[in-house]
């Protein structure tokens, strides 16, 4: 699989313009900050540098995992591996089929933003709601916590995907 660098690039930086915009005050922030026990001295007290420094990293990671969600194209050698892990031998028909998906005539079909998008939104509904849920439920934490957090990640994901998808 060839990574498009820039795609993955971009998309890594979506979770930061998203979060400024998604936990400004005059959006969520406010609702966040109350539901989530932040105050405005604990904000200040961070590092910054760290804080968006790890935070771009694990955006960087999740936009990598993202591409095996909304690129199908890439899933497909794997079906024709045999136990062993090896390809198919060049000219049989499954190294034929894997060509067409890889790089032929099927290598851009479903490649566009909405699709990208609907598969970010669907990890976001069903990974990173839940595992935000259940962190959120044991800390005791609102539902309307979970889900302006949750909202945030679904839109994030959406839009990751999109990027990735029609990039790459």
């Amino acid at each position: 699989m060839n990574f498009n660098w820039l795609a993955i690039l971009v998309a890594a930086l979506v979770p930061t313009i998203i979060g400024f915009v998604w936990y400004n005050p005059m959006v969520l922030g406010k609702a966040w900050m109350k539901a989530s026990g932040m105050t405005e001295e604990k904000i200040k007290g961070g590092n910054m540098a760290v804080i968006f420094g790890v935070s771009f990293l694990f955006s960087f990671m999740i936009a990598m995992s993202l591409t095996e969600s909304t690129v199908h194209q890439n899933n497909v050698p794997g079906v024709f591996m045999s136990g062993s892990g090896e390809l198919p031998a060049a000219g049989t028909e499954e190294a034929v089929l894997i060509e067409n998906f890889t790089t032929g005539k099927y290598s851009k079909l479903h490649r566009t933003f909405s699709h990208g998008a609907f598969h970010g939104a669907i990890v976001g509904i069903f990974f990173a709601l839940p595992l935000l849920g259940i962190v959120a439920l044991f800390e005791r934490k609102s539902f309307k916590y979970i889900f302006i957090n949750a909202g945030y990640w679904i839109l994030t994901l959406a839009l990751m995907g999109g990027i990735i998808c029609s990039w790459m």
